[in-house]
């Protein structure tokens, strides 16, 4: 072969022809398209919560377009994020926590007997989380040390402690009528310009969630214990510590949520936090969390939060009788998982 014949190895193919050519760039490499693909579930959650409120807003545009109806939202809706958020890493695990709602009621209870022997608040508040710490460490090392499936041990522990909870008080609410003129109330459950202060809150502890899931050293473990265990051991995670970290984060979380609860009503119920079991479940699902663990969306989750928030009030906002809020609860769980099946790649 002549050397005229041979072919430039160092030449791309577009410039061997004589043709001038750009760079190849996978598609993703342009930061819209990239963060579009690396935040589909999320943009799919806040896809149907927009068409959700649209229509409801057809429905009734005056009762969508007044304050009240989004501030009544605004109150209680930090309440299920701050249980919706942790939810997303235990998942993401590959285990679930159905004791969150016993833990909501056992945290907020200690709160509330602090409160009421007439302590600050705020040492309330810590004995609660304290309490919360405490209750997670326990049921993560039911689930992980005793070989427990996280399904019916946690659900185990729900009725346990609810049992308990009923056992002590006989059903008996505690009033804290007290609590609005403290420092603790001021700042954790006001109003700032007519918006609840506890949706500040909630929001810090979302965005902190983010960054702890997608830019921390936790994050990537966790993602990692889930998706391969055997492999997360021989890359050297302790992956016993992990799974136990995430029941704890979900005991804090109950028991911010429980405490905020308090601080909302100034009573404490028994069956505080038993209303919260499915609509946060459905939220983490809808927010685009599989069930099969190693992917989540904390930001997604969020969103999911808020869009099962809005379907009771929508649906009575628009004309609809509260018989309809189960059929539009799960209308919407199935529409938003046949989305996210459709729009994310099963790994597992």
């Amino acid at each position: 072969m002549s050397k005229a014949m041979e072919p430039d190895l160092q030449t791309p193919l577009g410039r061997a022809s004589g043709q001038a050519s750009k760079e190849w760039r996978h598609p993703s490499d342009n930061w819209l398209r990239g963060f579009i693909l690396d935040n589909r579930a999320a943009l799919g959650t806040l896809g149907v919560f927009i068409v959700m409120m649209a229509a409801f807003m057809i429905a009734n545009p005056t009762v969508f377009t007044t304050w009240y109806l989004y501030s009544s939202v605004l109150t209680t809706l930090p309440v299920a994020l701050f249980v919706v958020v942790p939810l997303v890493f235990v998942v993401t695990c590959g285990e679930i926590d159905l004791s969150f709602p016993a833990t909501m009621g056992f945290a907020s209870w200690v709160f509330a007997l602090v409160v009421q022997a007439g302590y600050d608040p705020f040492l309330g508040i810590a004995a609660a989380i304290l309490t919360g710490t405490l209750l997670g460490f326990l049921v993560g090392s039911l689930v992980v040390y005793g070989g427990l499936s996280s399904l019916i041990a946690t659900l185990g522990m729900n009725f346990l402690l609810r049992g308990l909870i009923q056992i002590i008080n006989e059903g008996k609410s505690t009033a804290l009528t007290g609590l609005s003129d403290s420092w603790a109330y001021a700042i954790f459950s006001s109003q700032v310009w007519g918006i609840p202060v506890q949706i500040f809150w909630a929001i810090a502890f979302v965005v902190f969630s983010a960054l702890l899931y997608n830019r921390h050293r936790f994050g990537a473990q966790v993602k990692v214990v889930g998706d391969n265990p055997d492999s997360a051991k021989q890359m050297g995670i302790d992956v016993k510590r992990v799974r136990v970290k995430v029941f704890v984060f979900v005991g804090i979380g109950a028991a911010i949520a429980g405490t905020f609860s308090v601080m909302i009503n100034f009573t404490w119920w028994p069956t505080a936090g038993d209303g919260y079991l499915l609509p946060v479940l459905a939220s983490v699902f809808v927010g685009g969390t599989p069930t099969w663990g190693g992917i989540g969306t904390v930001v997604g989750g969020a969103i999911g939060a808020v869009t099962v928030s809005f379907i009771q009030t929508g649906v009575v906002a628009a004309g609809l009788s509260g018989f309809y809020v189960q059929f539009f609860n799960g209308l919407i769980i199935i529409l938003s998982l046949l989305g996210h099946k459709w729009n994310q790649a099963r790994y597992r």
